[in-house]
């Protein structure tokens, strides 16, 4: 095992390459330890270079629908009227509270996705 610390992009590529050839490694094998080393590494260096921003409360609803099967007069009893889910969707209304907490109970999207940047 000769890990050593990820500086840059070249060192991640090294890393993502090693992790690729270990994978599925047998449990309490040295491979499998140097596999949990390296996505550890890789995680850290991804956190610090490459940060996911926070979610896009719109794409999350618009993905939850499309999960669902839903369409845009589902969300009536979220929303409110055909008029305001319109709007919403349209990105013209923001979210209210009482919408977040009635999507968030109704159809199972996480409070962090409806927030979107406000949590962040």
């Amino acid at each position: 095992m000769n890990i050593s610390p990820i500086r840059n992009d070249a060192d991640l590529d090294r890393a993502s390459d090693r992790m690729e050839t270990l994978w599925g490694a047998e449990d309490g094998t040295p491979e499998a330890d140097e596999l949990e080393i390296l996505a550890i590494l890789i995680e850290r260096y991804e956190d610090e270079h490459y940060p996911i921003g926070p979610s896009d409360p719109i794409e999350a609803i618009k993905f939850r629908m499309e999960q669902q099967g839903l369409t845009p007069r589902d969300l009536e009893p979220f929303i409110g009227s055909s008029g305001r889910v319109s709007e919403v969707l349209n990105r013209k209304r923001r979210l209210s509270l009482r919408m977040i907490r009635q999507l968030h109970e109704g159809m199972k999207i996480p409070y962090e996705s409806l927030l979107g940047d406000v949590a962040a």
